[in-house]
């Protein structure tokens, strides 16, 4: 067996609920003054009343940062600094979707160190020290409470990542019921989007792709199939939600410790150019980029066949994996082609060549991605 290295958050709170437990966790790990950074929605929806009560109530001081957007850019993660800084905070709460608690991430790690933001992009950069930092995912989708990346909006339209194991929060806090009022569409896309860590998570040609990630990516497509459909159509299904929320942590124990592939490189510059939702970016290109990658990887493909869709049984193959998540992604009702959202042919051609720059994610890819096949898989998206 190949040596590999495994990294998660040291503590995992789960529980319908649990978010009432987060003063008492606060006080006792994190200590008296906190930022808490997440975006002016959740503020307004009020699903950050509980938690605030719970930090009054524990004596916690707390400065709520609200200005995170999707698909940050680095004004937004600066900006939370100096607020964090000129709080004196001395831990960090990141609350809400992936985008809030990837700016959590970097506010914990450049308000303890003497590292700037440009200092950090790349892997395995970061120095630290960092603050204790907590997260509080209110999506399942981005796995982002335990993993050791946050990704920036750099410019116009490029995206770069901080990969390092310091910036995996202390502990992270799930609690279903956070997620009961997502919307279908946001419910369908981050869920598709957890599937996707859990696949290129079982594919990925890293070095360090391991038993552990391998079991994780298994028992997350088992969650995660089963169950994404009942938590689109029928959002207040507690245990549907609970499911999900577990499947999408543990494929992000999968993809933090055996990394992503080309899905997320295609991926990005649809976010990037047009402002496509990461998860809906995902299912756009997923059912394309996993046939190029078939004859590399289908066996690991009929393997996953089975746990995410059990009415296909244990001889599918890895045509009907891939047509099963195809037709997955049309039932939670996801558009199919990117021309559905807005993108003309010809910026594909653009988009291919921003897909070449994604090399920390294209070199886990089962099979060697050109710039030509990228532009093949994107016109076969749209």
């Amino acid at each position: 067996m190949s040596p590999f290295t495994f990294n998660t958050a040291p503590s995992l709170v789960f529980g319908s609920g649990s978010v009432a437990r987060i003063g008492e966790i606060a006080a006792r790990q994190l200590g008296p003054r906190i930022v808490l950074v997440t975006d002016s929605g959740l503020v307004k929806a009020g699903l950050l009343d509980r938690a605030l009560h719970a930090l009054a109530e524990a004596g916690v001081a707390v400065h709520v940062f609200d200005g995170v957007v999707a698909d940050p850019p680095e004004a937004v993660v600066l900006a939370a600094v100096e607020r964090a800084s000129a709080f004196e905070a001395r831990a960090v709460i990141g609350f809400g979707g992936g985008s809030s608690i990837d700016v959590a991430k970097l506010v914990a790690l450049l308000v303890a160190g003497n590292e700037g933001l440009a200092d950090v992009y790349g892997v395995g950069l970061a120095k630290g020290p960092r603050l204790p930092l907590l997260a509080v995912p209110t999506t399942a989708g981005t796995g982002s409470e335990v993993t050791p990346i946050s990704i920036v909006t750099t410019g116009a339209h490029e995206k770069k990542g901080v990969v390092s194991p310091l910036i995996i929060p202390d502990i992270a806090l799930l609690d279903p019921d956070l997620t009961l009022n997502l919307p279908p569409h946001v419910t369908a896309a981050t869920g598709i989007d957890a599937m996707v860590h859990a696949i290129e998570a079982y594919t990925s040609t890293s070095a360090n792709n391991n038993p552990v990630s391998k079991a994780l990516a298994r028992e997350a497509m088992r969650l995660l199939g089963r169950n994404i459909e009942r938590a689109v159509h029928h959002g207040q299904d507690g245990e549907a939600r609970a499911a999900m929320l577990l499947g999408s942590l543990l494929a992000g124990q999968a993809f933090a410790n055996s990394p992503v592939a080309a899905v997320h490189a295609l991926a990005y510059p649809l976010g990037g150019h047009f402002a496509v939702p990461h998860g809906l970016s995902n299912a756009l290109v997923l059912p394309h980029v996993l046939r190029f990658n078939a004859s590399a990887c289908g066996t690991a493909y009929a393997e996953l066949a089975p746990h995410a869709f059990p009415d296909l049984g244990d001889r599918a193959g890895a045509d009907a994996f891939v047509e099963a998540l195809a037709a997955l992604c049309m039932r939670v009702g996801l558009q199919p082609r990117l021309r559905d959202v807005g993108i003309p042919q010809d910026a594909l051609p653009l988009l291919a060549e921003d897909a070449m720059k994604q090399t920390r994610l294209l070199v886990n890819n089962p099979r060697p991605v050109s710039l030509d096949d990228a532009r093949a898989i994107y016109e076969a998206a749209w």
